[in-house]
């Protein structure tokens, strides 16, 4: 005779379905997610061994993986990795406990990690160290399984195409987009912003005045290197500079003393200019651009950065860019990383004063901005992102697996700053001549 409450065969789990019971009879319903590690961690601790998925050769070696779950929740976890030979013992800490495995060489499979409670919603970081090993590596480790409630929600970097590990990496970008006032064309833009002390890691771009066909801005490059960074896209679509006709090829007309003027590619291509400045944590930087049809079917972009000590507008460059009539559109900001190993550190930036100047010369102040994100913040790969205002200012915020997190699409309103209206004469820009 089968009791209302066996659930042993096929039987009782359609008697579960039919009553709505959980077909685990009384336990709660659970799920299993895998996450990768290829789009997921990062070597926190010692060398990482170059690019792709390094050789764990080295104890001093230590590799993160983060994951967020959206609820407090008792987590079982599990390690996928496998050994080619020999044996080693590897340290996997969370939270500040630990937890030693084997792993035995020509095994494969999911090791268990152990059950833990995670106490809010957040982002879980798990530590893997290699502690002891006959062989030359620990391990070669594919995914950390997680175990958990049905109905809680994991988010990480599922999948590879369209090499998202490697964007996932990067992190999630953010933008920010500012309305231009309607009624007589757009032709100036200005902008200005603040990198607070503490959040500007390597691979850093914030990007300032960024328009329909291209962008302006400053980056971190190496623990010496700064620069500040003006590009304009070609009309015509590709990676590889190299295959831009001649007729659609953007076009160097000036750039400033020291200024590099070269091409780009990778992220579609076009004219690129860059100049090593050691710009500083916690001052306010201006930037300003141009965007001016030639009456001939291009159009001439340009942009000057304001040096505080000189109290004077340096040209970084002007281009040309050909078969587009347009005045300045599609002004924004965006906040990125370029350095995919250092998608685990936070950055933000403060993003103020913007005001943008008609064909006329009429200046129009913009308070208010839309916040935006890339494909890995829009499919929920990443949460670590934040927007909004701060009194005058903007600002964002990406990067580090921090919990907090702002709606895609939010819309923000800063304090207006009408005393700060830019006063430049235009005549004495060095290229505004073009």
């Amino acid at each position: 005779m089968l009791m209302l409450g066996d659930c042993r065969g096929w039987v009782g789990l359609w008697f579960a379905g039919v009553l709505g019971l959980s077909p685990l009879c009384g336990e709660a319903a659970v799920r299993t997610w895998e996450v990768p590690l290829g789009g997921n961690s990062y070597v926190t601790k010692g060398e990482d061994g170059g690019r792709g998925r390094p050789r764990w050769t080295s104890p001093e070696t230590v590799r993160s993986v983060y994951f967020r779950v959206d609820r407090a929740a008792e987590l079982k976890l599990g390690l996928k990795a496998k050994l080619a030979e020999g044996e080693s013992r590897i340290r996997v800490s969370i939270d500040g406990k630990s937890r030693e495995l084997e792993l035995k060489g020509g095994e494969a499979g999911s090791l268990e990690i152990g059950s833990f409670p995670v106490k809010e919603a957040g982002y879980v970081r798990i530590d893997l160290q290699g502690l002891k090993k006959s062989g030359e590596v620990f391990g070669d480790l594919e995914a950390i399984t997680v175990e958990a409630p049905d109905e809680a929600v994991l988010n990480y970097v599922k999948d590879n195409e369209g090499n998202r590990f490697y964007w996932g990496r990067r992190g999630p970008s953010v933008h920010l987009g500012y309305p231009l006032p309607h009624g007589e064309p757009t032709e100036w833009f200005y902008n200005e912003v603040t990198v607070p002390e503490g959040q500007d890691p390597i691979g850093s771009y914030f990007m300032s005045n960024g328009f329909g066909e291209g962008y302006f801005g400053f980056q971190v490059n190496s623990p010496t290197e700064r620069r500040v960074l003006f590009s304009v896209w070609s009309p015509f679509s590709t990676d590889n500079p190299q295959e831009i006709p001649e007729d659609q090829r953007i076009t160097l007309l000036k750039k400033g003393d020291g200024v590099h003027g070269g091409e780009f590619g990778g992220e579609g291509s076009g004219g690129q200019s860059y100049w090593n400045y050691p710009w500083k944590t916690g001052e306010t930087y201006r930037f300003l651009n141009r965007v001016k049809p030639d009456g001939k079917g291009s159009t001439d972009y340009s942009a000057w950065f304001y040096l505080p000590d000189k109290r004077e507008w340096k040209l970084i460059a002007s281009f040309k860019r050909p078969k587009t009539d347009k005045h300045l559109t599609g002004a924004h900001s965006f906040l990125e990383n370029f350095a995919d190993r250092q998608g685990y550190v936070s950055r933000g930036a403060l993003y103020g004063n913007q005001w943008a100047c008609d064909v006329t010369g009429k200046w129009q102040e913009i308070t208010e901005a839309r916040f935006t994100g890339d494909d890995i913040a829009q499919r929920g790969y990443r949460l670590d992102f934040a927007g909004g205002s701060k009194g005058k200012e903007f600002f964002m915020r990406n990067g580090g697996f921090f919990a907090e997190s702002v709606k895609l699409g939010s819309k923000f309103t800063r304090e207006s700053t009408a005393g700060k209206k830019p006063s430049i004469d235009f005549k004495k820009l060095d290229g505004a001549e073009l």
